[in-house]
């Protein structure tokens, strides 16, 4: 099969689809590739949170939000506002400057006493010392709010393409002439690599050095309990969200971290993560230590050194552009593609300053520096 758009994005989780469908919008031919289905890596696994204060993209992030319904054409179930409860006076702390980290962008976050949180969060227990209500951010379904950018890109006239692998590239000179694929040749005036934890691996089919390291994702959801009066509800180390039919859907580190082509998609049993998950979540919300958990899936993360996105048009190519969001793509993704967008069409952004998500901030690396923070696969730190 020998096909062309004017870009194609290689990629189609989260990231790759809001880029596709902040082009299509603007009335760019775009075609988007992706190796499995829409979102089944980590965009549709993750806790659907709606707010990251420390990025550059955070006011685009959060004026964006209560729009994408109505952009989109199709729900996300986007609930407004959320809740972050401290079970120590550490986490208080830590608190606090998450606080003045949002007032510096002119968002308010409202510090709440024990009796008021045990109000607000009925499944909240006596150990609860406060915690603090966002009145920005919020939270998502994954699922939906990926297969809404599916369905926008295809309204707008783009193409999303699944199960096709990229293999390679063409190029002539400084520039990407063809994506290369198991399905056949795509001919593209312009590249967009936003593929998760695969982007270095493509990326290095250029010549670009990415560094990042794959880790497991990983969630775990309840049987139903009676809804909350707010339903986002973070803490004790962990990042998730009560369902609109009232599952707890929560996860939240320790990583761990792995090969990205070790383990099949879709066949990922669970770790013992899950269970630190499970006892974090009981005692965050005590009254819901009954539930019985029903199900758990993992998702595949990338991982740069300094925890931040990578938004970028690497040299020496001048019709190649890279989106690489360490692990909070999600949340950042309606802000990330509509960049993503204008760095293909105008080659700057103009409602952010992106200048510390280049790649050359990588530049001069230390070597052996996922081995020196221990970001390496169980089976090769044993060998």
């Amino acid at each position: 099969m020998s096909d062309r758009a004017s870009v194609v994005v290689v990629g189609a989780g989260v990231t790759g689809l809001s880029t596709a469908f902040w082009l299509s919008r603007a009335g760019v031919d775009v075609l988007v590739l992706d190796r499995n289905r829409v979102g089944r890596e980590a965009s549709g696994r993750n806790g659907g949170g709606c707010s990251h204060h420390f990025s550059p993209l955070f006011p685009e992030e959060q004026r964006l939000w209560p729009m994408m319904d109505e952009l989109l054409g199709y729900p996300t179930e986007f609930v407004p506002h959320q809740i972050s409860i401290s079970l120590s006076r550490e986490r208080l702390h830590l608190y606090r400057r998450t606080v003045e980290s949002a007032a510096y962008h002119g968002f308010v976050m409202e510090e709440l006493d024990a009796r008021t949180v045990r109000d607000l969060v009925p499944l909240a227990g006596d150990n609860v010392l406060g915690g603090y209500y966002s009145h920005f951010g919020g939270k998502a379904n994954p699922h939906r709010t990926v297969q809404a950018y599916a369905w926008a890109v295809g309204d707008n006239g783009g193409r999303v393409k699944q199960d096709v692998t990229v293999t390679g590239f063409d190029r002539a000179g400084d520039r990407v002439t063809a994506v290369l694929t198991d399905h056949g040749r795509f001919d593209c005036d312009h590249v967009v690599i936003a593929a998760g934890p695969q982007t270095s691996r493509l990326a290095a089919m250029l010549d670009v050095d990415i560094p990042t390291r794959a880790a497991r994702a990983e969630m775990i959801v309840t049987e139903p309990l009676p809804l909350m009066p707010h339903t986002g509800v973070d803490g004790n180390g962990l990042y998730g969200r009560q369902t609109l039919r009232g599952n707890l859907a929560y996860g939240g580190g320790p990583h761990e971290w792995v090969d990205t082509e070790e383990v099949p998609c879709g066949n990922r049993p669970s770790s013992p993560v899950a269970i630190s998950i499970a006892q974090r979540v009981a005692q965050l919300l005590p009254k819901a230590a009954h539930a019985r958990v029903i199900r758990n899936w993992a998702g595949i993360v990338e991982n740069t050194p300094d925890g931040r996105p990578v938004l970028d048009q690497p040299a020496p190519w001048t019709n190649l552009t890279i989106g690489i969001m360490s692990g909070v793509g999600f949340g950042l993704s309606p802000a990330s593609g509509r960049a993503l967008m204008q760095l293909v069409t105008q080659r700057h952004c103009d409602f952010a300053d992106l200048s510390t998500l280049r790649l050359d901030r990588f530049s001069e690396l230390e070597p052996g520096w996922d081995v020196l923070q221990g970001w390496m696969p169980a089976r090769r730190l044993a060998s």
